[in-house]
């Protein structure tokens, strides 16, 4: 398959280890199979970038796949809580975590990728808002589809990093990708905003719904 990651300088040989620990899924290498996107991500400080563009070899990796039918938009809701740094303190949220990673957080220690949502921007923010109690899980689903933000392949392990081959690079323009970024995340939170108030209702799910334990585990495939 071929994978695009945006940054702000060409990376011919993508090294295992790096990257932030605060990332979605913690340290790897984070592409996209969307162009737009990686070329959105490489100028996502207003500055030019490269697109960098690879092969990826799948064969003999282990994937986990968070948006699979073995999993649930809480199992992914749990890693996040891990790695991503700021959440609402103080509050329902605190304890929501807490259950999230008790009863939905999966090891992923032995995956060699990871695809799954992208937490960019508003979306973080959608997910704090479930977290928080503010918004059900459908509008929560519904959501992270807001923007086409598509998923993200992170490279986890070693052996991942040995499948992944260099095969071009091409300037990416901040005038018009950081544009077109904020244009994505401005249009994601206006029809975020124009859906929250038909959340009330009685028959979706939130987050103290789960965390009572009467939600069965075949009504969170949505």
């Amino acid at each position: 398959m071929l994978l695009f990651h945006g940054s702000e300088e060409i990376i011919y040989k993508p090294e295992y280890g790096l990257g932030k620990q605060s990332n979605d899924y913690g340290r790897g290498f984070y592409c996209t199979e969307n162009r737009e996107i990686a070329a959105e991500w490489a100028c996502k400080r207003d500055r030019d970038g490269f697109i960098n563009c690879y092969d990826m070899d799948l064969k003999g990796l282990k994937i986990c796949d968070l948006n699979d039918d073995k999993h649930n938009i809480l199992n992914w809701l749990a890693l996040l809580t891990c790695y991503r740094g700021y959440w609402q303190r103080k509050s329902i949220a605190e304890e929501a975590k807490d259950h999230l990673r008790k009863h939905y957080l999966i090891d992923i220690s032995g995956f060699d990728i990871i695809r799954g949502y992208r937490a960019d921007d508003s979306y973080f923010s959608f997910a704090q808002d479930f977290i928080m109690g503010t918004i059900s899980l459908q509008k929560l689903s519904a959501a992270m589809r807001l923007g086409k933000l598509g998923e993200q392949i992170v490279l986890k392990s070693r052996k991942a990093f040995e499948h992944i081959s260099f095969v071009s690079a091409e300037a990416a323009s901040a005038e018009l990708y950081y544009k077109k970024k904020k244009e994505r995340d401005a249009a994601a939170r206006r029809d975020y905003s124009s859906e929250r108030p038909k959340a009330s209702r009685v028959n979706e799910i939130y987050i103290l719904d789960i965390m009572r334990g009467t939600v069965k585990d075949d009504e969170l495939f949505l």
